[in-house]
């Protein structure tokens, strides 16, 4: 019996997705991160350690489509946990520890995409990230729109 590869929709995107981000947890549970909280990580990392409140929650709220309060509530619970802190009124950055987390969190992710996306060729790859990045331009319109009716 020949398996045939199903062509690219919502359900195979999900399910990829799913997949990759239930091994990633396994390396967050272990750290006591969230899933939220290791994006947060990753968003002031890429801004150099540092970026405005407002910068961060917005971030959150894009890229995890959550509501504002929520995105606020991840950045109050990581200032908590000593991850961030605020070194002027509406900054935050890293702080020694969440820096050293990330970079433990963004190791052990590398290692498992290394393991995951092995073996696939560098054309499926970039065609791939194309067709998603198309797909998720799209679907923040439709989100936007549907939002801009509510």
């Amino acid at each position: 019996m020949t398996v045939t590869t199903p062509p690219v929709n919502g359900q195979v995107i999900g399910l990829a997705h799913y997949a990759s981000r239930a091994v990633l947890e396994t390396v967050l549970a272990r750290t006591g991160t969230t899933f939220n909280q290791s994006v947060a990580l990753r968003a002031v990392s890429d801004q150099g350690g540092a970026v405005t409140r407002a910068q961060l929650v917005a971030r959150l709220t894009e890229a995890l489509k959550i509501e504002e309060p929520a995105a606020r509530g991840t950045v109050d619970e990581m200032t908590a946990l000593g991850l961030l802190t605020e070194p002027a009124a509406g900054q935050v950055a890293l702080t020694e520890h969440g820096g050293e987390l990330f970079e433990r969190i963004r190791t052990k992710g590398s290692e498992i995409a290394a393991r995951l996306y092995a073996g696939i060729p560098a054309e499926d790859l970039a065609t791939a990230g194309r067709v998603l990045t198309l797909v998720t331009e799209r679907a923040d319109a439709e989100l936007a729109e549907a939002q801009r009716g509510r």
